[in-house]
Order: structure tokens, then C-alpha cells, then sequence
């Protein structure tokens, strides 16, 4: 259960535009140096997807795709380039929905997510060659891996969340989510906990890594504000760490399906 009174979000300064093979551990001790920011046991790491991404060579020219005919058909019935369609089938499982300038779909990890995760904002340049960004290949893993060096690059154990932001059934405008966690609860499941007035909670299981994620999101922007990686500072939880493949609700759980 989280018991923590107050949290703090500091940004990392000075990351700067990631490129394939990009250290980012060696980045953000950069950064951490350059803010004066000392690591603390407990600390949580937000890192964008977008930075991890590029640093994993998920880049894709959209010269380089062939769109296939399922693309070429898709794209004109949604309005966008066949070459984006076709790297949002080949990420995907399912589509879901598909309307003019919408495609949500069942990423292949489990999320259910516009155009598959692909993006192209803050990619490259207005004069480069139109490229589109995927998501890592599998964010647990990269969130994993990253954890364990930053631990060891500052001596103290931290946890890490990758985040990305989605649209929510039912509700406008999209919000920061995690897709790869290491290091702490990204499920926190209080059944059994007792309520303040002492009854048992019968229901409640919270999106711990999720809340997180969304608190940094506040600090990270969206646009022209260059602040990828955010420590958040000052939670504390208890409970077993589960990734956040976790957080993706099974299929014979979802009464919409």
C-alpha cells in the first residue's frame, strides 16, 4: 500500500535529442550531475517511450515500406499514409475501430492504443525524410535492463517506468500511462486492506505505475518542453513488484470485448 504524504517530480536537465545507440544511463547521470539532483534509494525514473525507442533503433524511414494491399485499402478508408498503415498493421494484432483520421488497435503487447504507438512528433526534423517511431520491442525488458544500471551508476536501488500517453475509453484527451516498469508494484492489488473505517476492501486494485507515470507526465509536457526523464521522488509502497504487462486487462476480463 502506498503511504507517502507528499511527492516531488524533478526534471533531468540537459537530455538531448537521443540517437540509435545512445547511452541513456550515461545521458541522465549527465543530466542528474548538471541539476545537482543526488539519486536516492526509492527514486522512481520516468523515461518517455519515445527516447528509449530511439535508442533502441526503432526508427523507421517510410521510404523503406511496401504497403500491402490491406494497407492501401485501410489507409484510404482512415485517411492516412499507406506507409503509416501498414506499420500500424504489422505492430497490431486486431484493428478495433477505424474512421477517418482514427485507428485504434490491439497492439501487439496487449495495449489498445491509436495507430498502434507509432509516432511522429518530436521525431526528426521538418527536413528530414518522414520517419515514424515504434514502440520498444518489449518495454519490461528495456525498463529492467535500465534499472539495474542506474542502480548501479548511483549506488542506490531506483525503479523505472517507461511511459507513453494514451486516449481513455469514455473520457477526452490522453493521459500518461506506463508501458514497461521494473522495480516496484506496477499493480497494487488492496483487497483485503482495510478502508479508514476498518472494513475490508473488496475491490480495489490500483494502477500504481500508471499514477505515476501521469504525475510526470505534468513535468514532461508534450510539445517543444525537452524534459524525457523525470524522478519522482518520495513514494513508498509495499507489495511484491509485478511488471506492467500487468496492467493490460485480460481478454476474458473485459466485458466490452
Amino acid at each position: 500500500m502506498n503511504r507517502s504524504n507528499s511527492v516531488e517530480l524533478l526534471a533531468v536537465p540537459g537530455i538531448p535529442l537521443v540517437r540509435k545507440d545512445d547511452d541513456l544511463v550515461a545521458l541522465i547521470a549527465d543530466g542528474v550531475a548538471q541539476g545537482g539532483i543526488v539519486p536516492r534509494g526509492g527514486d522512481v525514473f520516468v523515461l518517455t517511450q519515445k527516447i528509449v525507442s530511439k535508442a533502441e533503433g526503432r526508427m523507421v524511414d517510410l521510404a523503406t515500406v511496401e504497403p500491402s494491399p490491406e494497407a492501401i485499402k485501410l489507409a484510404a478508408s482512415v485517411q492516412k499514409d499507406p506507409r503509416l498503415v501498414e506499420l500500424i498493421l504489422s505492430e497490431s494484432v486486431r484493428v478495433v475501430r477505424a474512421r477517418p483520421n482514427v485507428l485504434i488497435v490491439e497492439h501487439r503487447l496487449g495495449f489498445v492504443m491509436a495507430n498502434a504507438g507509432i509516432d511522429q512528433s518530436n521525431v526528426v526534423s521538418s527536413d528530414d525524410p518522414q520517419r515514424a517511431l515504434l514502440l520498444p520491442v518489449d518495454p519490461d525488458g528495456s525498463a529492467a535492463i535500465l534499472r539495474e544500471r542506474l542502480s548501479q551508476r548511483f549506488g542506490v536501488q531506483v525503479a523505472v517506468i517507461i511511459s507513453d500517453r494514451f486516449g481513455r475509453a469514455w473520457r477526452r484527451g490522453t493521459c500518461g500511462v506506463a508501458i514497461g516498469a521494473a522495480g516496484l508494484p506496477s499493480l497494487m492489488d488492496l483487497r483485503g486492506s482495510p478502508d479508514l473505517l476498518g472494513r475490508e476492501l473488496q475491490v480495489s486494485i490500483t494502477g500504481h505505475a500508471d499514477e505515476i507515470a501521469a504525475a510526470a507526465s505534468l513535468v514532461m509536457g508534450q510539445g517543444a518542453e525537452g524534459q524525457p526523464v523525470v524522478i519522482v521522488r518520495g513514494l513508498t509502497w509495499r507489495g511484491p513488484d509485478n511488471a506492467a504487462s500487468e496492467l493490460v486487462r485480460p481478454a476474458d476480463e473485459d466485458m466490452f470485448r
